[in-house]
């Protein structure tokens, strides 16, 4: 037992040194890569400054060079063209120059040539129709360079001398043209005029893109308010003659009408006492008929024309007027009723 209890003193004892050794190797290596770390982050910046320098001379003495997208480097030595590089990427120079990369960056010139498409307005070009109204067109157009070394030396303004070239191809191309033309068939004109300026511009390294004609307008204010004036007259010119002929087709419509009614009433006031006559022959035919007949007229004679009706009470002797060649101082019943038998018949025959 004793034994035993010295035996697990001793690892025990073993373990502690084991464990303080591990941790002093621990803290040591862990100040080691500590260090490291805070050097490397010191020295970072001089690294990337070391770098760039680096770099930097070796562009200098024409090792490389890098080419950006749409973009051209034109290297000339002692006046000549030495080196036109348009792809974009890293390019060696030593490679492609010889011996000349190590003396153009210092005897030489390096041109930077941008080839992204352009664009340009020229507004209100003067030109002149076949009537002679002086006009504006406005163009607009695309370009880009397509010849670097000729962009470069063939021309001092090549933008310049290309919208010139432009405008004066505009001015000739375009005047005399008849004014309708003009002012519809743009694309016409547009095709034309980009025809006429592909030439030239080619010679001073321009590629022109699309050419439109966006504008054409007058010049003239003087002649704008005439014509406003002219539009504005036609225009009160055909609405009246509209009007005009509105009215007269209305008349004759009217008038037509009115001739054919005419006509019609005529024929119906002469056929009327042909068809009456019939009427009442037939109905006279039958005395009950008749005698209804008429009564219903009377009666609808006196309602309509709000003839006052006196009721009077029986034994009362009327006075009649003498054309009746009857007296009413008889009250007999019959003669009384071949009185108004008369009446009826006169007022039948008035109708």
């Amino acid at each position: 037992m004793d034994l035993l209890l010295r035996l697990l003193d001793f690892v025990t004892s073993d373990m502690d040194l084991f464990l303080t050794l591990l941790g002093f190797r621990i803290s040591f290596y862990g100040a080691i890569i500590a260090n490291g770390f805070v050097m490397a982050m010191i020295a970072r910046p001089f690294f990337r400054m070391g770098m760039s320098l680096f770099l930097a001379l070796l562009r200098l003495v024409g090792v490389y060079t890098i080419v950006q997208e749409r973009q051209a480097i034109v290297y000339v030595l002692f006046g000549n063209v030495i080196g036109v590089f348009s792809e974009p990427g890293l390019h060696f120079l030593w490679q492609k120059l010889g011996f000349r990369a190590l003396f153009v960056h210092w005897l030489g010139k390096r041109y930077e040539v941008d080839l992204r498409l352009d664009q340009q307005y020229l507004r209100s070009q003067p030109v002149n129709s076949e009537e002679g109204a002086p006009m504006g067109v406005g163009l607009w157009y695309e370009m880009y360079i397509s010849d670097p070394v000729a962009y470069i030396f063939r021309n001092t303004d090549p933008r310049g001398s290309l919208a010139a070239n432009v405008g004066n191809s505009t001015v000739r191309c375009l005047s005399n043209l008849p004014l309708g033309s003009m002012m519809v068939n743009r694309h016409k004109m547009s095709r034309t005029v980009r025809q006429e300026v592909s030439e030239k511009s080619r010679e001073w390294g321009y590629k022109l893109g699309s050419c439109y004609i966006r504008k054409v307008h007058f010049r003239d204010q003087n002649m704008i308010r005439q014509i406003q004036n002219k539009v504005v007259n036609r225009l009160r010119e055909v609405t009246s003659a509209i009007l005009q002929e509105g009215a007269n087709q209305v008349s004759v419509i009217t008038n037509t009408a009115e001739k054919e009614a005419a006509i019609d009433f005529g024929k119906a006031s002469a056929i009327r006492p042909n068809i009456v006559g019939q009427m009442l022959g037939s109905i006279s035919k039958d005395p009950d008929v008749c005698g209804a007949l008429f009564e219903i007229l009377e009666i609808n004679r006196t309602v309509s024309n709000k003839i006052p009706l006196h009721i009077l009470p029986r034994g009362i002797q009327l006075a009649m007027p003498q054309p009746l060649e009857y007296s009413m101082t008889d009250t007999d019943p019959d003669t009384v009723a071949a009185v108004l038998q008369n009446v009826k018949n006169r007022m039948g025959r008035g109708n």
